[in-house]
């Protein structure tokens, strides 16, 4: 009888493929949101409450097990988790799936991909953490890869006002991913990743609901079915599943390793967005995305991390 490949694997091995399956989950995750856009007349909100409501269940199943018998939370670590929900799962969200209205599916993760060099600026400017030459030459090499992609992107439309915008909007999204990833970073040891990605959600779902009961009816969500198809595939292959492979590859290979593995998301998003969505694809963007990934690879080698939550 031959035995399954799988179960003989090493965990080192195992540990590099989900962390593969992470990295590739997320990165379709604006390929999603774009083709959504394209379906209907569907807002920013509705669709983040969409992939919220659709997520959680999932999150919950798959995590069970690290929510049984949990110790309680302090009150302190409550406030933090709603704070952090409000800032990861949420905040950066709906500036994400804003932005994504007037920008490339490949820019945005760009963009979305500068949150390592915006913690370590954090890190190094509020938490007076130390910092080395080749740190800060890594953020600049990083920002100068998006200016290269920004410049392919501002030559190719026409509506400049748009890109500016979305842009803005993404770049702001990174800058809420990176303060909610330091606040994250400290709570991780106590209350643990597949719990704290739970809670936050919960959190974050939450807000979603009581973002849209505010500005939207109820109508809209009677959405076309491929755009709820787009939010349930976003609810699964995007958010759930990659949470939970990013959080046992880190437990397999290390945060470090799990980390830089999930560099190779933004090429994928690059080569999805051309394949899925007919986006161009120039030797300016590659030279722009290369300079990206180089940066944020040499930010993440340099800076010791101990099991940073994973992007969605």
């Amino acid at each position: 009888m031959k035995l399954n490949r799988w179960a003989v694997a090493s965990d080192e091995q195992r540990g590099v493929w989900l962390a593969v399956l992470a990295a590739a989950g997320f990165s379709m995750k604006a390929v999603f949101v774009k083709l959504a856009y394209g379906y209907g007349t569907v807002s920013p909100i509705t669709l983040l409450t969409l992939r919220m409501l659709l997520a959680m269940p999932l999150f919950m199943w798959l995590c069970r097990s690290a929510l049984r018998n949990a110790p309680p939370l302090s009150p302190g670590q409550w406030l933090g988790l709603v704070i952090l929900g409000l800032l990861g799962y949420y905040g950066s969200s709906i500036l994400d799936f804003m932005g994504l209205q007037t920008i490339s599916a490949a820019l945005e993760r760009l963009i979305l991909f500068t949150y390592p060099t915006m913690t370590l600026v954090i890190n190094v400017v509020v938490m007076r953490h130390a910092s080395t030459p080749r740190q800060w030459g890594a953020v600049a090499l990083t920002y100068a890869g998006i200016a290269l992609v920004f410049v392919h992107d501002l030559g190719a439309i026409d509506n400049t006002s748009g890109l500016w915008l979305g842009a803005s909007l993404v770049l702001a999204s990174a800058l809420s991913y990176a303060l909610y990833n330091v606040g994250a970073e400290r709570m991780l040891h106590h209350v643990g990743a597949l719990r704290f990605a739970v809670l936050a959600s919960g959190v974050s779902t939450i807000a979603c609901l009581l973002h849209f009961s505010a500005t939207e009816p109820l109508q809209a969500l009677n959405q076309p079915w491929p755009v709820w198809a787009c939010c349930a595939a976003m609810a699964l292959v995007s958010t759930a599943l990659p949470v939970v492979w990013q959080s046992s590859a880190i437990q397999l290979i290390g945060s470090s390793r799990a980390v830089l593995i999930g560099t190779l998301g933004p090429m994928l998003t690059l080569g999805l967005s051309w394949l899925v969505l007919g986006e161009a694809v120039s030797v300016l963007q590659l030279l722009g995305a290369s300079a990206v990934l180089a940066g944020v690879w040499l930010v993440s080698f340099t800076q010791k991390r101990r099991a940073p939550p994973a992007r969605t």
